[in-house]
Order: structure tokens, then sequence, then C-alpha cells
């Protein structure tokens, strides 16, 4: 069974699977991931009383990180695909690979519910938007933009050392709600994903000045 992004019938096909063939819920998220919003989706560690399923006693980010022997699923797989690659890493956190079809940036959680809400009544275009379990909001936008942030911030008048703003890029990842982050609980959306968010984000510039504004008001 295939699908394309966009197809109605895929849709369909990826949200009744598990009801219509007992798909698990894992797999199925996972393809939603893939076909739906064309993207690649890594399985990522969990965390338990502090240990992580990686096995590394030493492990310096438990239960947020990717499974270094886990392969990833490709953006485009089916759901019969995702179903198959997951079941192969039960419970594994769905986690997203950076710097591919977008860029990622992260403020404290607080200020990107706010910035979030200037945002929407201006109008701007919005990508999706997760709040993670240990307080972090990030914003998904165009490839290229955490290389490009320092450069941004600067001729906004915002290269602030102490500003609580980053940029995440290649070789990043973000875990992908619902899926549990570091043992602390779920990521959640803020702005889910639409067909148009996912596949184009928005460029960082037209959110950045709001974002870093509400970051310097909530520091101050």
């Amino acid at each position: 069974m295939g699908f394309t992004i966009g197809s109605s019938r895929g849709i369909r096909d990826i949200r009744s699977g598990t009801r219509r063939r007992g798909r698990s819920s894992e797999g199925t998220a996972v393809a939603e991931y893939t076909g739906l919003w064309g993207w690649a989706v890594v399985p990522g560690a969990r965390a338990s009383a502090g240990a992580c399923s990686c096995g590394r006693d030493d492990c310096p980010a438990p239960g947020a990180h990717p499974l270094d022997f886990a392969p990833e699923v490709r953006a485009g797989a089916t759901l019969d695909e995702a179903t198959e690659a997951w079941a192969e890493f039960p419970g594994a956190a769905v986690m997203l690979p950076v710097g591919r079809t977008f860029d990622v940036i992260e403020v404290a959680e607080a200020a990107g519910r706010r910035a979030l809400v200037r945002l929407e009544r201006m109008g701007l275009p919005l990508g999706p938007v997760t709040a993670t379990p240990d307080g972090r909001a990030h914003f998904l936008v165009a490839p290229g933009a955490a290389a490009e942030l320092p450069a941004l911030l600067y001729r906004m008048g915002w290269d602030d050392p102490g500003l609580d703003l980053r940029g995440l890029g290649a070789g990043d990842f973000i875990t992908a709600p619902p899926s549990d982050r570091a043992g602390l609980g779920p990521v959640s959306w803020l702005r889910a994903p639409d067909l148009d968010s996912a596949t184009r984000p928005p460029q960082a510039r037209l959110l950045l000045g709001t974002l870093a504004y509400v970051a310097h008001r909530s520091r101050a």
C-alpha cells in the first residue's frame, strides 16, 4: 500500500491503519511523519530512573538522543514500511533529524507561547511548534536558519550573548510528539503541522524579531 503527501486517501489510510489492520500506534505515528509531513524519522533512546536505553552508563543525554545502531526511516515511507521498521525497536522515541526539511529556533517555552500569540495576531506565516517537558519551545523554520542565525540577530540588533535563543541545524535531532523526552514526559504540539507548513516552513527572518524581543523581555 502506498500514498503520497497531500493524498486524502493516504491520510485516511494512515490514520485508520491501526483500527483496520491492527497496526501498532508507534508505527502509525511514524508513518504520519514520513508519509504525511515528508520527514525522516530516527528511533531514539528512552530514559527510566536516569538510565538510558542505549546501554551506556555514562550516557551524556539519557533518553534524548538517537539510537546509534538504529537505521533511519526514510521520508515518504509507507505505513507498511514504517510499521515494519519500527517493530525492530519497540518503545523507541520518535526523533526527527534537523537541517533537511527544516531547522529549529529554540526558546524558553513561556517566551515561545507569548511569541506565538503575537505572531498569529500579526498574520505571519508559521510552521509547526513543539513544547518539551523541560520547558523549551521549538519553532520549525526553513533549512539554513541555524547557520544564518548569528548574522540575522546581529543585523536586527539582537546580538546579545545572554539571549536565550539558539538555532538547531544539521546534525541535531528533536524529539517528536508524543514521545517522551529524557524521562521527563511527552513532547507536545503548540502548533501542529499541516501539509503546507510541514513541507514549506517559514523563513526564520520572519519570526526572529518577535522571538528575540519576547525572549529578551522574558529575561528582563
